[in-house]
């Protein structure tokens, strides 16, 4: 994992897939609310009238100077979960997020959320 100190300059770098293909934009990142730990990127895609938040893991995330790569297929991505480009990622739908990607799930301590945008 990588060290997530300057958000603010990430915003807007390409997001790719571990082919290198461009999925969309990075728009913010999601922490696990008991670790802290940086566990999803809110990415940006879609065109005109389309557009869109998805999400995806950063296990294994690179950063690098010109973009985040991330280490899931852009069809993977793009058919996770997503939200609108104004909105927040409700608790209810956070194991969905989860089992796409085939990841464990488990509520956070005394069932709070699990997640928290940055």
């Amino acid at each position: 994992m990588f060290e997530a100190e300057n958000l603010r300059d990430w915003i807007g770098l390409p997001v790719v897939d571990a082919e290198g293909s461009k999925v969309g934009s990075f728009e913010s990142i999601y922490f696990e609310t008991s670790t802290e730990q940086p566990a999803f990127a809110a990415v940006h895609v879609g065109i005109l009238g389309g557009q869109k938040l998805v999400f995806v893991p950063l296990n294994g995330a690179v950063v690098a100077p010109k973009y985040l790569k991330v280490q899931f297929d852009k069809k993977l991505i793009k058919d996770a979960p997503s939200i609108a480009t104004d909105g927040e990622l409700e608790a209810a739908r956070e194991p969905e997020l989860y089992a796409h990607f085939e990841l464990p799930y488990s509520t956070g301590v005394h069932g709070e959320r699990r997640l928290g945008r940055r």
